[in-house]
């Protein structure tokens, strides 16, 4: 076999993915910006009027809002990079913070579980939502919000509760029962947050679905048929 054949065959060998794009490694300057524009958003949301819940004053704010939104919308990598810069500019020094608070200090109060789970957050259900996107077509707003629920459940809850009890010198339960405070806010919060990120993803349908190269779309387009 000469070495055209060679070639040739080769070629056919490999022509079903020849076509393919091959899954990004860097995040390029799109990915850069959304990472800049969220983490701003998320700071912009912990800038509004804050209610203190219990005797620690740990507030209710936008944030868990914001933070949920950056993973449903950006996925795992990148929306774990736009909460933790927040967090680092925070600890930095600028005023970024529920109630414009800001610096190293702020791990030393009740709410420094919370913000500590903020990227952890994140990263969760940015993880969760690659996978309903994925392998869901139907009801995907209530496994959107079953994965905003469960990462603040399991993520951001679970720290804040072990954040009062280290700094608020709080037995379990006590930093259970004040926790609590913070569920009916939070179904909302995440109820508008899927809204969001479903409008964002019907609007910009690259913004995540291509990442995970399982785009209908693109599929229906490359074989000719219909994807099921």
């Amino acid at each position: 076999m000469s070495q055209t054949d060679n070639a040739v065959t080769g070629q056919a060998a490999s022509g079903g993915t020849s076509d393919r794009k091959p899954g990004r490694t860097r995040w390029n300057a799109t990915d850069l910006g959304l990472i800049a524009v969220f983490a701003a958003l998320v700071a912009g949301s912990a800038l509004i009027a804050a209610i203190p819940v219990g005797g620690l004053g740990v507030p209710i704010t936008l944030q868990t809002l914001a933070v949920m939104l950056t993973g449903l919308a950006l996925g795992p990598g990148r929306a774990f990079a736009a909460v933790g810069l927040y967090t680092l500019l925070g600890l930095a020094g600028l005023p970024i913070f529920s109630g414009g608070r800001s610096g190293l200090g702020i791990l030393a109060g009740p709410s420094a579980g919370y913000i500590i789970a903020f990227p952890l957050g994140a990263l969760a259900v940015g993880w969760l939502t690659t996978i309903v996107l994925r392998r869901t077509v139907k009801y995907r707003g209530l496994f959107l919000f079953a994965a905003a629920m469960a990462s603040s459940v399991v993520v951001i809850h679970s720290l804040g509760v072990l954040g009062m009890m280290v700094n608020g010198k709080l037995d379990l339960s006590k930093a259970f029962l004040l926790d609590l405070a913070y569920y009916p806010g939070d179904i909302i919060k995440n109820v508008l947050a899927v809204t969001i990120a479903l409008a964002l993803h019907k609007a910009f349908p690259d913004l995540l679905i291509r990442r995970t190269g399982r785009n209908p779309e693109a599929v229906t387009a490359r074989t000719g048929g219909a994807a099921n």
